[in-house]
């Protein structure tokens, strides 16, 4: 088995804005919070972070201040991924320098590369960094699905140690389960699937949710590194409302209007996100009251 970045919840974090640029003072709190909720490990710039619209350099230093912050007391992960491989370079190598502990690279969107250039993609990638590769298939907002034989052959380069599986098809996640065996970890993209999926041997999950519970979410991932599936069913349903509101408009747009709700930064987002609109904002809210969340 290759080494293992992470076991349990990894928060996917927002990146706290201004008007002008990255409000580095929001992010500590956030991060803060994230540790001290004990939260297992830190995803940056990914998806919910709004890699997209953040430059090179800037994700570069938002990373470093991660890093920084966090101190080794959880790993950082570092989104890396675009649909230009040359770029996926140039931000791997950014993210090694500013000291990750590892990277998580989407598949190209748009391109829609077959199996084999996701294959050649993925191992440029892995070949360049310095330090552990996580692959990320989130078909639903990239238009291209990572298959499980194509995972299969991935997990044979000593550097690709894990997926994101991030499809909704429990499935195709328990055929990666069954094809990678021992040779790589599998992480669960959503949030919904928690249990079902460790339940089926994934290690852990990489986020949305936890932004805004990180207790809970933990509690509900150690339930199932106990093997008490029992308790961790029962904090899966528990927070499903939370879960459904804040995939009710586009993430991160509802992450974002909670962790701000909550104080902890300002609900701004770069085009072309908008804030939340209100009825379901509304909706964000009364499930966030129904957990004790105060708003």
């Amino acid at each position: 088995m290759k080494n293992t970045l992470f076991t349990g919840m990894a928060t996917a974090i927002v990146t706290p804005m201004t008007q002008t640029g990255i409000d580095y003072e929001a992010l500590g709190r956030l991060l803060e919070f994230q540790i001290e909720s004990g939260i297992n490990a830190i995803v940056v710039m990914g998806t919910t972070g709004e890699n997209a619209t953040i430059e090179p350099e800037d994700q570069k230093k938002v990373i470093a201040y991660t890093v920084e912050k966090v101190a080794k007391r959880v790993p950082v992960i570092a989104g890396t991924g675009t649909n230009n491989t040359q770029h996926v370079l140039h931000n791997t190598r950014n993210a090694c320098e500013a000291g990750a502990d590892g990277v998580l690279v989407v598949t190209p969107y748009y391109n829609k590369a077959t199996q084999m250039g996701l294959i050649q993609h993925f191992t440029a990638v892995a070949d360049a960094s310095t330090v552990p590769v996580v692959l990320y298939n989130v078909p639903g907002r990239t238009g291209c699905n990572l298959l499980p034989q194509t995972v299969a052959a991935l997990a044979e380069h000593p550097n690709i140690v894990a997926v994101k599986e991030a499809t909704g098809n429990v499935l195709q996640a328990i055929e990666i389960l069954s094809l990678c065996g021992d040779k790589m970890d599998v992480y669960s993209g959503e949030d919904a699937l928690t249990v079902s999926m460790m339940a089926m041997g994934a290690a852990g999950t990489i986020s949305v949710l936890s932004n805004v519970v990180p207790r809970e979410a933990v509690a509900m991932a150690d339930a199932c590194k106990a093997g008490d599936y029992a308790a961790a069913a029962r904090w899966q349903c528990k927070l499903l409302g939370l879960t459904n509101a804040l995939f009710s408009q586009v993430n991160p747009i509802p992450a974002k209007a909670a962790v701000s709700a909550m104080g902890l930064c300002q609900d701004i987002l770069r085009l072309p996100l908008t804030p939340m609109e209100e009825g379901p904002r509304e909706k964000l809210y009364e499930e966030m009251r129904k957990l004790g969340i105060r708003v």
